[in-house]
């Protein structure tokens, strides 16, 4: 080394450890006050259980949801699916259970409204009059011919089939609409807490009835359950596997506790400021211990191995210290930056999750760094001096002749790694996005098992919505209007994957039909508005006020009206289709109608597609940051370029190898590049580090420069490899698919680059030497 960088690497360094061992208690009392400080805030770290923590405040989708909502009426369901397990709702034991539990329903806290068999009404014409009454009287009291004439009338309701009723009249749903003050997780828990006992409640009065729980609170409640998991659950297990990694790769319970105590106070200081800074984990930032945690021991396990190569040697334990702080400090600094560079880039994500995920890690390898310049160097310095015998551990000589072979087979090495990740690469083309928020969930959730089944007999949660103004106040009475709305409803039923639409339409046709003797020629929209407005109100004068009122589809002005669109079963290329399809549909036909597409689904199905277009942007920044990065301090714009081929290569592979395995992806993957490219960066920097000083210190040729980088870095490159790769396969075992989704896709990346690192860079260092230096002492053949 030169210049700035000598002075920085011999002067800056040895004067930093200096003060360190000088003043090791001191900084140890420091580092340990800090984090008693910071880590007071982790009181203070709560949990967001709202699902729209995915979609930015200024989504498009976001935003055209927000304004139907004010528009109507912002809710949230809970839904109680009711199965009689003989198959037969319409029995008596089925629907005292169903008017049980719309009864009881009411009890719970925010409840709105409850909607079920036991409060629709029912209407039939009889002369010049309507007559409007229960669908259900007391069941109690209801005898066979009562309940069969019940259920004859259901079933010609098709606004009840296929959405409160199943077509087999064998499933029925009690659906609660809440609205609570806020949308915090103590909220949801204690909605979901009633509903759970009110469901264990009915399974003991009414033994042959199952019930199962769905609907956005129980959404809401899925996503809160999953981050907790993530922290009680999997991160205890993670940490248990890499205790167990370090102590063999290690060998040395006491470094592998001073390990985990440097990486524990970053930790605990990264997660306590943002308790005081009032940050709420969710479903994706609760992943972030996971990954602090197992990137922080990188660069401890770099230097404590280190360490012991620099006793191995001879020398005492202070320059031990000393020596092995100069040679990894720049890489050790290198690597943190760059990794906390690739994490920044999530804050081009569209979805906050990520962005916060990113920030949160950042944040934490920069804690994480200066605990390991300062506190780990410190704690080393209290291991009793105890000179090592000089020679090379077994694991250096076996990585020394695994770099013989690698030397000797470079050429076909080098065309093996290119052709595996074009071959690979194939597999990127078959890959498509699916991002059902209801299947993020496996059957551990009873949110994913009660929805699948309600979608199976009953209805899905997947919904497209379409909020229609008539452009006036009472227009929605207007009949050219009414007939638009009809015209679009009956578009909408002929679409695959569409199984029901709700609207107000049914209920205005069934009345001119009741008020034409039930003649079901008459089974048509009112002819004039005066006829339609009288309908509409005196359908809404006979209900009571708890009852499902249509006051549900249509604003308080009478200007609007809602289409809501069901789509079990449906992909997020379905779900942005048929919104496509509709958007279209009244553009063509109803321009002064036009309305976008909006309702849960659609914005889940729309956020990988914006994620996937800025993310794009991300990775590139970040490939671009990272490579500066690599030039100024390799000082070679030839190896720094280089060296981003062996970390692109494994983002190829791992995705290739998804796409040939799975085809589908969620919104995870979208962010795997700009998160994985500064993870893996830090092993190529290591060994390129080690390689340049074998060049330039040592004055060793390349072929023995990549030795001296395999034997002193080696051990270090792989055990790290191993504790990463671990650390995310854990997320692997999680419940909830995009942890699951994102910690495969990394462990495989992180696999991939230490295989290229090993096997497919030094052939590519060798080649560029060979071009750029052709006067350099030749590789033996």
């Amino acid at each position: 080394m030169n210049g700035h960088a000598h002075l920085f690497a011999h002067g800056g360094v040895h004067a930093h450890v200096d003060a360190v061992l000088r003043f090791r208690w001191p900084v140890i009392l420091l580092v340990c006050a800090l984090t008693a400080i910071a880590g007071s805030g982790l009181r203070f770290l709560d949990f967001d259980a709202d699902t729209r923590i995915f979609f930015a405040q200024d989504n498009p989708e976001r935003r055209a949801f927000e304004t139907m909502e004010k528009t109507f009426k912002r809710v949230n369901a809970l839904v109680f699916v009711v199965a009689p397990q003989n198959g037969r709702v319409f029995s008596r034991d089925a629907l005292q259970a169903i008017e049980w539990l719309t009864e009881r329903a009411w009890d719970i806290p925010h409840a709105t409204s409850v909607s079920s068999l036991a409060n629709q009404f029912h209407s039939r014409g009889i002369g010049d009059e309507i007559i409007v009454e229960p669908l259900i009287p007391r069941a109690r009291d209801m005898g066979d011919d009562d309940i069969a004439s019940a259920a004859n009338a259901a079933a010609a309701r098709r606004d009840l089939i296929g959405l409160m009723l199943s077509p087999e009249l064998d499933v029925t749903g009690v659906m609660a609409l809440v609205n609570p003050p806020g949308r915090d997780r103590h909220e949801v828990q204690q909605m979901a807490q009633h509903a759970y006992a009110l469901a264990d409640e009915l399974r003991e009065r009414f033994p042959g009835i199952d019930v199962y729980l769905s609907g956005g609170v129980m959404a809401d409640m899925a996503f809160n359950e999953a981050a907790r998991r993530g922290l009680t659950t999997l991160l205890p297990a993670m940490i248990l596997l890499v205790i167990l990694a370090l102590t063999v790769g290690l060998r040395s319970i006491r470094n592998t506790l001073i390990t985990l105590t440097v990486v524990a106070a970053a930790l605990v200081t990264t997660l306590g400021l943002a308790g005081w800074a009032g940050l709420a984990l969710n479903t994706v930032s609760s992943i972030a211990p996971l990954a602090i945690l197992t990137l922080a021991i990188s660069d401890c396990v770099h230097v404590t191995i280190g360490m012991g190569q620099q006793l191995r040697a001879g020398r005492g334990l202070r320059d031990a210290v000393g020596e092995t702080m100069r040679i990894h400090t720049l890489p050790v600094i290198v690597t943190s930056v760059t990794t906390a560079l690739g994490f920044l880039t999530l804050n081009f994500s569209a979805s906050p999750p990520f962005r916060e995920l990113g920030n949160l890690i950042a944040f934490g390898m920069l804690v994480a760094l200066i605990y390991v310049l300062m506190l780990l160097p410190a704690l080393l310095s209290l291991i009793p001096d105890r000179r090592a015998p000089a020679r090379l551990a077994w694991e250096q000589i076996a990585l020394r002749r695994l770099a013989d072979r690698v030397i000797a087979r470079r050429r076909p090495l080098l065309a093996l790694g290119l052709l595996t990740t074009v071959v690979l690469g194939v597999g990127v083309s078959r890959i498509t996005l699916d991002d059902d928020f209801i299947r993020y969930f496996d059957d551990s959730y009873d949110f994913r098992v009660g929805s699948d089944f309600m979608e199976r007999r009953l209805t899905g949660l997947n919904v497209i919505q379409y909020a229609l103004s008539s452009g006036e106040e009472q227009g929605i009475a207007r009949p050219d209007y009414l007939e638009t709305v009809d015209a679009f409803t009956n578009f909408l039923r002929t679409q695959d994957k569409i199984d029901h639409v709700a609207t107000m339409i049914e209920t205005l046709k069934r009345l001119n039909m009741n008020m034409h003797g039930d003649d079901p020629a008459e089974y048509r929209l009112p002819p004039t508005r005066e006829l339609a407005a009288q309908y509409l109100l005196l359908y809404e004068m006979a209900l009571p006020g708890g009852g499902q009122g249509v006051g549900l589809g249509i604003d308080v002005a009478r200007s609007s009206t809602l289409v809501t669109a069901t789509v079990p079963g449906a992909s997020s290329a379905d779900i942005r289709r048929l919104g496509a399809v509709g958007e279209a549909w009244l553009r063509e036909h109803a321009p002064h109608m036009a309305t976008p597409a909006t309702g849960l689904s659609i914005m889940f199905a729309q956020v990988s597609a914006h994620n996937i277009r800025s993310m794009l942007a991300g990775s590139a920044l970040a490939l671009a940051l990272i490579s500066m990065a690599l030039i100024v301090v390799l000082r070679s714009p030839r190896l720094g370029m280089i060296s981003l081929l062996p970390n692109l290569m494994p983002i190829v592979m791992a995705l290739g190898v998804w796409g040939f395995l799975y085809g589908q992806v969620n919104l995870a993957a979208s962010v795997v590049g700009a998160m994985t490219i500064g993870i893996v960066v830090d092993d190529t920097v290591h060994l390129l580090m080690r390689y340049l000083r074998g060049r330039r210190e040592l004055g060793l040729p390349p072929a023995d420069a990549i030795r001296h980088a395999f034997e002193t870095a080696g051990v270090a490159v792989i055990l790290t490899s191993v504790a990463l790769s671990l650390g995310f396969v854990m997320m692997a075992f999680s419940g909830f698919a995009i942890s699951q989704q994102m910690g495969l896709l990394c462990m495989m990346t992180i696999a991939f680059a230490l295989v290229a690192d090993l096997l497919f860079l030094p052939p590519l260092i060798l080649l560029v030497e060979r071009v750029w230096a052709p006067n350099a002492t030749p590789v033996p053949a």
